[in-house]
């Protein structure tokens, strides 16, 4: 299981966070205790007027859980879990609150804490928590069985296509895979030894070196997209510097958006724009499936809900008459059998909670095995669509390097290619 952790401020941004159901197609708060409130927002903001009569900033202790992708994880799981980072930690008896999440088929936890020790009126320090949390973390792979990254058995080892929340959003912006961007840019460094080498790799791929805004190497895209190149190559500023030398002679992002502008005709425009429309149809027509599995899911464990919530009561109802009243009641006491039936209704009271328990995972994890069949069709349609803006960027870089007679060339060659075929299905065309 994936521990990721920090201290921060904002409760009223995460509590918003946590409660989102357009990002999430599941939100099940499973626990709010310690606190006088009975929502996140009300808890977090009950944390914060405490932490204003400390020095504290940062009154939140925010986790992230995320078992593997594959594996069907109990609650009672994530609650040992909380259980042992909380020791690990020192947060044992502070307030928490643990929200569920599920989204493209994959189900985890947020657990957030109080730091504000409300007896000393200070905050409980965490020093080396990432590194505590790696221990535990290794040791639930290992309890558990369960596959574990490469990157958690040795740091060196970590995947170099992983990404930042940064680039996961400017993907997401214009609809592309963060790890594919990535690759093509790390792809470029390793093949160029050079300034010149390096800007040449990026243009085959619809990419062009720029100055950035803060005295910075970027890449600016065909659709003015800049990209940090430090960030995206994953390498620090000097390293990138040392390699590109220094920025005179590169134009401006605004100079650079400004030649896209110009050579970026309105027929070439439609050739991207086929490609985006292609995708987009197809988008729009998995996310009315995933909808309505959603809606359906939600709709059983309501109904699941509500089932046991009966069931519940009826059994409390029959317990209850097992214990007598009145003059039985006193002699029941007297013989000690009071006390024998009221220890067997709070056992089998467990053991009905236990049951309700059981079918509501047995329930989730079915609508979970349904959900990833849809992410499957997903995850093939993203790469498909990968793969189609990668020939993309690539034809339009070697448009862009022709003479301007032949673009016109080209482009009447691709227009006279796409005659005939189904509007908005996009080849690859050869813009040489």
């Amino acid at each position: 299981m994936i521990l990721k952790a920090s201290q921060r401020a904002g409760g009223t941004q995460l509590a918003l966070h946590l409660l989102k159901t357009d990002e999430n197609e599941h939100v099940e708060i499973h626990e709010i205790s310690g606190f006088m409130s009975d929502t996140p927002m009300d808890a977090f903001n009950e944390t914060y007027a405490i932490s204003r009569g400390t020095k504290c900033r940062q009154y939140l202790f925010s986790l992230i859980l995320s078992p593997p992708e594959n594996e069907s994880v109990p609650v009672e799981v994530f609650e040992k879990a909380v259980s042992a980072i909380e020791n690990k930690l020192g947060l044992s008896g502070q307030p928490r609150v643990i929200v569920f999440h599920e989204k493209e088929g994959r189900r985890h936890a947020h657990c957030v804490w109080s730091r504000i020790d409300v007896e000393k009126m200070k905050a409980i320090n965490l020093p080396h928590f990432k590194l505590k949390l790696r221990d535990i973390s290794r040791e639930l792979y290992l309890e558990h069985g369960w596959q574990m990254p490469r990157g958690l058995v040795n740091s060196e080892e970590r995947n170099p296509l992983n990404f930042t929340q940064a680039e996961w959003q400017q993907a997401k912006r214009i609809k592309q895979d963060p790890r594919a961007i990535k690759e093509a840019f790390q792809d470029c460094w390793a093949i160029s030894d050079s300034r010149a080498a390096f800007a040449s790799a990026l243009e085959e791929r619809g990419y062009y070196l720029a100055k950035g805004d803060r005295r910075g190497f970027v890449a600016v895209d065909w659709r003015g997209e800049v990209y940090p190149i430090s960030r995206w190559v994953g390498i620090k500023t000097k390293e990138v510097k040392s390699k590109l030398g220094n920025l005179e002679n590169l134009p401006s992002v605004e100079e650079t958006k400004r030649k896209f502008a110009a050579q970026f005709t309105e027929k070439l425009r439609h050739f991207a724009d086929d490609a985006f429309a292609t995708h987009e149809k197809a988008e729009q027509s998995i996310n009315v499936r995933r909808q309505s599995l959603a809606e359906n899911h939600q709709h059983q464990r309501a109904q699941l809900k509500q089932s046991h919530a009966t069931r519940w009561i009826q059994e409390t109802k029959a317990r209850s008459a097992l214990l007598p009243t009145g003059l039985k009641a006193l002699w029941f006491r007297v013989t000690g059998k009071y006390k024998q039936i009221k220890k067997l209704n709070e056992l089998e009271a467990l053991q009905c909670k236990s049951r309700d328990q059981s079918e509501r995972q047995t329930l989730i994890d079915k609508q979970v095995r349904e959900r990833r069949r849809i992410q499957h069709d997903i995850r093939l349609l993203r790469h498909q669509h990968g793969i189609t803006i990668k020939k993309l960027n690539r034809d339009i870089g070697s448009y862009l390097k022709l003479s301007p007679d032949r673009q016109v060339n080209a482009l009447n060659r691709a227009a006279m290619e796409n005659t005939g075929r189904r509007r908005g299905k996009w080849r690859s065309r050869d813009f040489s």
